[in-house]
């Protein structure tokens, strides 16, 4: 072979054989894989229209309409992180136009926000003050002053550690006419969630949270009122990738190409719906629960106080009040180097006022809590 040009080697670099260290992954996410979906993944990678792979896709698909408590035909785990699955709730329902009124009580709220204006929504907000949650009142006269197309709620707001209660709130939105849309992403696999006795019609998460696995695939729902939204459209989805009129013909009956998925990160999605089967969801529910309590009585038991109402606490996620005069940064970087322990920061108006700490999925464990509080306590008040 002659070369018409040389080579430019001045990135050929003597790349070390990878090695990383082994974190104990106790903060928003991602969370610690569980070792059998590690293996899972593992297995021989297959072409995207294999037979083999599409049964795994079926699977995927009814594991999830279990995980999620839903009939949604369209039920899916989308190629990208949570946030795709997210646009994808958007892009499909959305057109120019549009009123979309979106519940705001911290930062994934306003990634809403701007993601619908994306797509020519007129946006309107109802705002709450971080670690709060909205009541049915309050919802009830946003949908009256605004009369939206779709009501979007985070029922697990992750920068915050607050559980939006979702019941009753589907009887307000059928009475308003507007499809109700909700963010599960640190809910789904470690938190009640029932999308079809709550009347929700969009739903999405992430797979390396509650779910137990590494990050890449977003599980997504819509109902059958939203996919009827979807065929009356005046207009295509603005999004090729993420239109689920394009993936349903390859998710469903026709199995028409539309991009190369990975079987190997679904190979892990489905061992760990597996595990979420076998567990059973009230025991996983119940476990989570469980595990937080322990969390919460122990981080009092060392003078830390937690930023949600107990009511209102997310037992995947509790953010955890940095005390005054106490450098929130230090404390994790020295948790990082000194126990490899990661634990969340602040985001937004809690930056610097909190710590997120995830036990979520395979980490929601007695242990990694004994661990986490002994290395708490040494490190502040050492």
């Amino acid at each position: 072979m002659t070369l018409s040009y040389p080579i430019n080697d001045r990135h050929r670099i003597a790349a070390p054989q990878l090695d990383v260290p082994a974190r104990l992954l106790l903060g928003p996410g991602p969370a610690n894989v569980h070792p059998r979906v590690m293996a899972a993944m593992s297995l021989p990678t297959l072409g995207h229209l294999d037979p083999s792979y599409l049964k795994v896709m079926d699977e995927i698909q009814s594991l999830l309409r279990y995980t999620w408590q839903t009939d949604n035909p369209l039920t899916i785990s989308v190629s990208g992180t949570g946030s795709a699955a997210m646009e994808a709730t958007l892009a499909n329902s959305v057109e120019s136009g549009d009123t979309v009124l979106v519940g705001v009580m911290g930062y994934f709220g306003h990634r809403l926000v701007d993601m619908a204006s994306r797509y020519g929504a007129k946006v309107e907000k109802l705002t709450k003050p971080w670690g709060q949650v909205f009541n049915l009142d309050e919802l009830r006269q946003g949908l009256e002053t605004y009369r939206p197309t779709i009501l979007a709620l985070v029922h697990a707001e992750t920068s915050t550690g607050a559980c939006q209660p979702i019941d009753g709130v589907s009887e307000l939105c059928r009475e308003y006419n507007c499809l109700l849309l909700l963010d599960t992403v640190t809910s789904l696999g470690g938190v009640p969630v029932f999308l079809d006795q709550w009347g929700v019609d969009l739903a999405y998460s992430c797979s390396q949270k509650g779910l137990g696995c590494p990050p890449g695939l977003s599980p997504f729902t819509m109902s059958p009122q939203a996919w009827e939204k979807l065929q009356n459209r005046r207009s295509p989805v603005a999004n090729w990738y993420l239109d689920m009129n394009l993936l349903n013909r390859y998710w469903g009956n026709e199995r028409v190409y539309h991009h190369t998925a990975s079987s190997n990160l679904n190979y892990g999605l489905r061992e760990a719906l597996r595990i979420v089967a076998e567990e059973g969801l009230e025991n996983r529910w119940q476990r989570h629960y469980n595990n937080a309590k322990m969390l919460w009585e122990g981080l009092s038991e060392i003078g830390l106080k937690c930023h949600v109402a107990e009511e209102f606490r997310l037992p995947t996620l509790t953010t955890v009040r940095v005390p005054d005069g106490v450098d929130s940064k230090a404390i994790a970087r020295q948790l990082l180097t000194e126990y490899n322990i990661e634990v969340g920061l602040g985001l937004g108006e809690l930056a610097g006022q909190v710590w997120r700490i995830g036990l979520m999925g395979y980490n929601s464990r007695k242990e990694n809590i004994v661990l986490l509080l002994k290395a708490l306590q040494e490190t502040l008040y050492a």
